[in-house]
């Protein structure tokens, strides 16, 4: 009877080893397969979200990894469907062998595990930047959409108000079809051209409602600015009919080199009037109709054109005034020159001993050019406008004289 048992004992022990081997080879496969379905969502997510070189190595080392783990699970599920350890007859040799397949099982299942951690770690950078933009993905795509139902509702505010909008309408209708891939998510079309496509939705549904939301103001202005041209438009032709006396005038006191320049002032300033009129009619027409592009130019160009007739205008009377002045007392028009030239001469002077021929040279010319034009003040009629013209060009090369040694100056300390 003792020497029976220890022989079923000992039977029992290989039957319990071989068990236990294949139970540790199964735990193995589990926490295998487990890891792997992990990795396999990370990798997922990687290839959904990164496009670049290094998300398709990680994909493609993905799968060389999976082929291995295949190979060993099958390996692995062949091992179980080998041995079969409940059989009533397992001999030591057979639970041996089972015990031996099982634990070289385990061991090829560990060594790949091993191998899927590693491959794990060195995802984690990509992976995080992946999750960064999954992150991202959902608040993206809902601020979209509340942008565009924002623009929506700001152009029903507008068209409530009297106003068309239509150039807003058509831009907001333009992002229908992106609304449409925004709604097919980013399964359909990648996560990061996903968050690009909703970035854009936004910004543009965000400039139409600012848009939107400043028209009635815009309108207003318009309004306010054809009213305020169509002012100055009266008050430019009412001046234009008062440049003929003073044209007269001119005449009488003066030679003609002093305005012959401006004979045809009178003729333009009319033209140019009637052109403001005409362009005023077109902006209030693209107005009433609702093209504020076209009326905004329109405002632009009747500006322009009074800003140009309003300096025609006044360059009669401001000759006029001018010449009286100079041709009452030219001395103070000389002195103020005389003195521009000399200050300058005593600036170029200080701490020197002799002055820089770069500065006394245009200095000297001005003193000369000044005589010159002193001296031209003979007759009966002199050409006062021609004095006046070469008293400010010297003042002017003066001028350039002195920003030259003061920049020098400033950058020598």
């Amino acid at each position: 009877m003792t020497t029976a048992r220890s022989w079923w004992r000992r039977g029992d022990d290989h039957r319990a080893g071989a068990q236990a081997a294949k139970e540790a080879a199964a735990e193995a496969f589990y926490e295998l397969d487990t890891a792997q379905r992990d990795l396999t969502l990370s990798v997922e997510t990687i290839t959904a979200v990164d496009r670049s070189p290094a998300g398709r190595k990680a994909a493609a080392d993905f799968q060389t990894l999976g082929h291995r783990v295949d190979e060993v699970s099958g390996r692995y599920i062949a091992t179980v469907d080998e041995h079969d350890l409940d059989a009533v007859d397992l001999d030591l040799a057979s639970a041996t062998r089972a015990r031996n397949a099982f634990t070289l099982a385990k061991d090829e299942i560990l060594k790949v595990r091993a191998d899927l951690d590693r491959f794990a770690q060195s995802l984690e950078p990509l992976q995080s930047r992946a999750a960064t933009e999954l992150a991202r993905l959902a608040p993206a795509v809902a601020q979209a959409k509340q942008s565009l139902l924002a623009a929506t509702q700001a152009l029903d505010t507008v068209r409530a108000g009297g106003l068309r909008a239509d150039g807003l309408a058509a831009r907001l209708a333009a992002l229908g079809p992106e609304l449409t891939k925004l709604n097919q998510g980013a399964g359909a079309h990648g996560v990061q051209e996903t968050i690009g496509r909703a970035d854009e939705v936004r910004r543009a549904a965000e400039e139409i409602r600012a848009e939107a939301d400043r028209l009635p103001q815009r309108a207003k202005e318009i309004d306010n600015r054809l009213v305020s041209l169509r002012t100055r438009v009266q008050a430019i032709t009412t001046r234009a009919a008062q440049v003929e006396p003073t044209l007269s005038e001119l005449r009488r006191g003066f030679s003609a080199a002093c305005w012959q320049d401006l004979q045809r002032v009178p003729e333009q300033a009319a033209a140019a009037a009637a052109q403001a009129e005409q362009r005023l009619r077109e902006t209030r027409t693209a107005r009433d109709e609702q093209r504020w592009e076209d009326a905004t130019a329109g405002l632009t160009a009747v500006r322009e054109l009074l800003s140009e007739t309003d300096a025609a205008v006044s360059a009669a009377g401001d000759r006029l005034r001018r010449l009286k002045e100079v041709s009452k007392d030219p001395q103070a028009e000389i002195d103020r020159t005389r003195f521009a030239v000399r200050d300058a001469q005593r600036l170029a002077m200080q701490g020197r001993t002799t002055p820089d021929p770069r500065h006394a040279g245009p200095l000297d010319a001005a003193v000369t050019r000044l005589d010159a034009a002193v001296a031209a003040l003979t007759g009966r009629h002199p050409d006062y406008w021609a004095f006046l013209t070469e008293t400010a060009a010297i003042r002017g090369t003066v001028e350039g004289v002195v920003a030259d040694i003061r920049g020098e100056r400033a950058n020598q300390r």
